[in-house]
């Protein structure tokens, strides 16, 4: 089975997905799998499904492939969906065929990792749908598994969302407590300037006046915080497209069309990477074991 391992997200970073998985494997199989060990026979073959059990959308089958493949070489995997495809209930999301031993040892790895995926990118796609016909984008943040950031900002593009920062060395938010502690937003984004950087900037408000004061600063990327969608729309009309403009704090799937149609550029939402539901999904044999001699 041929797994591509590395994946490279918005371009800024290349995950190594054998790393994560390994990983995972360690963690559940440690000195061994006693309970298969005992009950499956070395020289034992089966054919295999993984079935959706509920509608949404998949991702992670690359890294589900990558469980399979770190135990057996010779496992043969193959997709039936694309990544960030729409399934509904029933859908066949793969097929894994080989060694009895190495499928139910890695079974559980394999759904980890696709069942979150797919939890994230299933919500992602709801909230992208939810604007749909808006100019706003959403993005994720940094609320995510610890370890497992890369891979849930991978699920969140697979849901049709886009990646923010990837963490606190791509780009600069200036937040309220960096505000607070330098005494400002006008000496904050001094020491930023001051330092050189040459990463994009953007700075967090609170109200208008805060708004007004970054747009004569010259910040060009501005994250209103939790702002009211009547307030938000005042700062759209004052912000003129000068700076590039996102909502958020306390977005759900009940107020975000109506803050995207606010006019805000973008919408980052939290809850995309830190509260998505597993998504159902399991491993199913299709027929009687075979012993091979």
């Amino acid at each position: 089975m041929t797994v591509n391992t590395g994946t490279e997200i918005d371009g800024k970073l290349s995950l190594d997905l054998k790393a994560y998985v390994e990983r995972a494997l360690e963690e559940d199989i440690a000195t061994g799998d006693v309970t298969t060990g005992s009950i499956v026979s070395p020289q034992s073959e089966i054919a295999s499904r993984l079935v959706a059990k509920q509608a949404g959308i998949v991702a992670g089958i690359e890294v589900a492939a990558t469980a399979f493949s770190l135990l057996d070489q010779n496992i043969q995997f193959t997709a039936m969906v694309a990544e960030g495809s729409s399934v509904e209930t029933g859908t066949v999301v793969a097929e894994v065929t080989g060694s009895a031993q190495a499928i139910f040892t890695a079974e559980r790895t394999a759904l980890n990792f696709l069942g979150r995926m797919s939890g994230i990118a299933t919500l992602t796609g709801r909230f992208v749908e939810a604007i749909a016909g808006t100019q706003a984008k959403i993005l994720d943040t940094r609320k995510t598994a610890p370890g497992l950031r890369a891979l849930d900002k991978l699920a969140v593009k697979y849901g049709g969302g886009y990646n923010h920062r990837h963490g606190l060395y791509d780009m600069v938010l200036i937040k309220d407590n960096h505000i607070d502690y330098a005494g400002g937003i006008a000496e904050a984004l001094s020491r930023v300037r001051a330092s050189g950087t040459p990463l994009e900037i953007e700075v967090e408000v609170r109200n208008l006046q805060e708004l007004g004061l970054a747009i004569e600063l010259g910040v060009k990327r501005i994250l209103l915080d939790n702002m009211s969608a009547e307030t938000m729309m005042k700062a759209v009309e004052i912000n003129a497209r000068r700076a590039k403009l996102e909502a958020s704090g306390n977005v759900t799937l009940e107020n975000v069309r109506n803050i995207a149609e606010t006019g805000v550029d973008y919408i980052s939402i939290g809850e995309l990477t830190h509260s998505a539901k597993v998504f159902d999904v399991s491993l199913k044999l299709k027929s009687e074991p075979e012993e091979v001699s």
